[in-house]
């Protein structure tokens, strides 16, 4: 895990020069394709995914080391062949993963995260999950450990192979060329993200495309069909948190409320969006009829807001990448504290860009432990060895916090709301 900690000291900054890039590019040419709490629940997405990840938070049924040591014919040597094939099998296995997530109603609820926002950019590549707590994809590498490829090979390029699905999460890249026919696009990432019908469920490949051409689920982009993004039931909260688990607490009213025991168990194994008749009767959920036509999610938000929203997520991205930096020096306790305390104030400005009623709570709470927590340690997890007035400035931030909290909240909410109502 420490490993990781240290590859997201590089990874975190070169992604957000990629979005300020990306970002200023759409400014310039007038065509601007990030919306403000759009990208910041988008990167709060992804920073609730990497320290869970980081701490190893979920349970692995089997490992790849276990299956390699137990089903391995012969042993290989980390020749170019072998990390050759190597990818090729991490690619395929992702595909089928993927397909997977689409396929079946349980595993969608790790998967929505990522299809959650209505905007396509270099941000929605960040929307990554983390309620996939038991974790499968071993299983997958059947063929990787058959063949006897070193775990080390597979380490190394696991990560290399996540990271390279990043940078076709945009809509200023047209078609490729003959690139369309061996790689996947910008173009044919955007035709699986859209909603609309002739999209759906296609193009699950993850670099290569030859696995959709193959298996029959590709689709090209098409100019009369202009894709329109995000999930038939629509998300309708800034929150990753909540995101991470809507469809799956959907499921378990459904089958709660279904009077068929059939029904209660098989619904988690249907295709993805499957309800009971009884309960998708009495309990009907709004979904999108006209992918063209349909509201996107946007409460009111000032430019204050905004921009409060956006120092959040900024200096939690600092406090991250403290943690990682000093990964080892903090312990295992120190990570889980300071993990909780990231995921509590990702879900209490987001919340509050929600215009949710309790985030003042959850956001002067968090901040008046964050202040006595400094007042007992007289340190913020040991960044002042680092930066002189480090705790002095986290101690500032929560002061904020506190403060905006309230006035979001107790002020500028009603003034907004008068406003809307006139």
């Amino acid at each position: 895990m420490e490993t990781y900690a240290k590859a997201l000291l590089y990874a975190i900054p070169f992604f957000m020069i990629l979005l300020v890039i990306e970002m200023l590019y759409g400014y310039v040419v007038k065509d601007q394709k990030h919306k403000v709490m759009d990208s910041v629940a988008s990167i709060s997405s992804g920073l609730t995914n990497i320290v869970k990840d980081s701490l190893g938070i979920g349970i692995i049924i089997v490992t790849y080391p276990f299956l390699l040591e137990h089903l391995a014919l012969v042993s290989l040597k980390a020749t170019w062949l072998v990390w050759l094939v190597a990818f090729l099998v991490i690619d395929l296995a992702g595909y089928w993963n993927h397909r997977l997530n689409h396929t079946i109603n349980f595993f969608w609820n790790q998967h929505v995260i990522h299809h959650s926002s209505e905007e396509f950019n270099l941000a929605c590549a960040l929307r990554q999950p983390i309620s996939n707590l038991l974790g499968y994809f071993p299983i997958l590498m059947f063929p990787a450990a058959i063949l006897g490829i070193p775990s080390m090979v597979i380490a190394i390029l696991a990560p290399i192979h996540l990271f390279a699905q990043f940078w076709y999460h945009t809509q200023h890249i047209g078609k490729l060329g003959w690139v369309e026919y061996i790689l996947v696009t910008p173009s044919q990432h955007r035709v699986h993200h859209a909603i609309n019908p002739e999209y759906i469920d296609k193009n699950l490949g993850q670099i290569l495309c030859v696995w959709d051409r193959w298996f029959g689920t590709f689709q090209e982009e098409l100019d009369e069909v202009p894709p329109q993004y995000g999930v038939l039931k629509p998300a309708s909260t800034w929150n990753p948190i909540v995101i991470n688990f809507q469809h799956l607490w959907r499921l378990m009213k459904d089958a709660w409320y279904t009077r068929s025991i059939w029904d209660k168990f098989r619904i988690w194994f249907m295709p993805t969006g499957w309800r009971p008749i009884d309960v998708k009767d009495s309990y009907p959920i709004p979904i999108i009829e006209d992918v063209y036509h349909f509201k996107k999610y946007m409460p009111p938000a000032s430019d204050a807001l905004k921009g409060y929203s956006v120092f959040q997520v900024l200096f939690t991205t600092v406090l991250l990448l403290f943690m990682f930096y000093n990964y080892a020096s903090i312990g295992f306790n120190g990570l889980v504290f300071f993990g909780a305390f990231v995921f509590i104030g990702i879900y209490g400005y987001t919340s509050l860009m929600d215009r949710v009623g309790y985030a003042v709570w959850i956001e002067v709470l968090r901040g008046i432990f964050g202040i006595a927590l400094l007042w007992i340690t007289g340190d913020w997890f040991g960044i002042d060895a680092y930066f002189k007035y480090g705790s002095f400035m986290v101690g500032i931030y929560f002061l904020i916090t506190i403060s905006a909290a309230i006035y979001f909240t107790n002020f500028e909410n009603n003034h907004t709301t008068n406003k809307v109502a006139m």
